[in-house]
């Protein structure tokens, strides 16, 4: 038994029980852990589901380019697709990501184009824009546009969600989730809540990002958008794979707090996940002490690998620097 081609590996990823960061909470607590996908994140099901989709539509010919905004994973995974199918992929970044997001994209044979982070998604410096004005540009290139391409929610409602649903013999109570495009939490919790309507779905923002409040108001506001350090979570735009009815609450975690909670879950359940894994874990857990009883299951979602963090958080210096550690 071989698989054709590595994008074939994708999915079917481990549910883990947490059990020393666990200490104290009623409950059973189970990390989905997507580094066991092949480009090390969640984001694989949704990159290769985006070029099926627009393969099928006919957006993409032989030959073609990927274009996308990415903070580092949907780029991974869509290298992996275009490896595969024969396509060439132009990434633009912000300058927030760390380098070895930057060196891992490189090293599947992308250009990367780095833009600043504190400029406004619509103007002509941001990594959205830049993507935008090159997809026009290049013949025969397609702009995936994972914030507002609706297979992002599919990968994970036809993926992610059933596999949950499985492992927990439909017993899963309580989602958690970081929200960054949307498309990862949306998807599994309209899966779950199809199967079971009282299964809960827990977001985790950040401090910097629009989606707690304009969950609760209803209101855009920019006052709430401010530079931040976590990466891979939170937004400063309204992506239209976030379903705000799908989600039922948000909870902010600060960069410190995330970055601590991550390194303890390598230190003390041996996984080496990234930095917004960290913040799922620590709303997830500050969410479970007031709410989880006995009986109930949560399943928290690890987005990604740790590798992609070396020269930050998990970097002494740089968090002595940052007055963490």
């Amino acid at each position: 038994m071989y698989l054709n081609h590595i994008v074939e590996a994708i999915g079917n990823t481990p549910l883990v029980k947490l059990n020393k960061v666990t200490e104290g909470i009623r409950g059973t607590v189970l990390a989905k852990v997507e580094y066991f996908n092949p480009g090390n994140s969640v984001k694989d099901r949704m990159a290769f589901k985006m070029i099926e989709d627009a393969e099928k539509a006919g957006l993409i010919k032989p030959g073609g380019t990927i274009i996308e905004g990415t903070s580092g994973n949907t780029g991974m995974g869509l290298a992996l697709a275009a490896i595969a199918k024969g396509y060439k992929c132009i990434f633009t970044m912000s300058d927030k990501q760390g380098k070895e997001k930057q060196d891992i994209l490189k090293a599947v044979g992308a250009q990367v184009i780095v833009c600043p982070t504190d400029v406004a998604p619509t103007d002509p410096r941001s990594y959205y824009s830049v993507a935008r004005k090159l997809n026009a540009e290049i013949p025969n290139s397609f702009y995936p546009n994972q914030y507002d391409n609706l297979s992002n929610t599919a990968a994970n409602y036809e993926s992610t969600g059933p596999e949950i649903w499985t492992q927990t013999d439909g017993k899963v109570t309580h989602l958690a989730c970081g929200v960054g495009t949307g498309g990862t939490i949306c998807g599994i919790s309209q899966y779950l809540k199809e199967q079971n309507p009282n299964v809960f779905a827990l977001g985790l923002d950040t401090y910097g990002s629009v989606f707690k409040k304009y969950k609760e108001t209803g209101i855009f506001d920019e006052t709430e958008i401010y530079p931040y350090k976590t990466e891979g979570i939170g937004e400063d735009i309204l992506p239209q794979n976030v379903n705000f009815d799908l989600i039922d609450m948000f909870l902010k975690v600060s960069d410190q707090d995330a970055a601590v909670m991550t390194r303890r879950l390598a230190k003390e359940e041996g996984l080496f996940v990234g930095w917004s894994c960290g913040s799922a874990v620590h709303g997830a857990l500050e969410y479970a002490k007031e709410h989880l009883k006995e009986d109930d299951i949560l399943v928290v979602v690890l987005p990604d690998h740790g590798t992609r963090y070396l020269g930050k958080i998990y970097n002494d210096d740089w968090m002595r620097e940052q007055g963490w550690l």
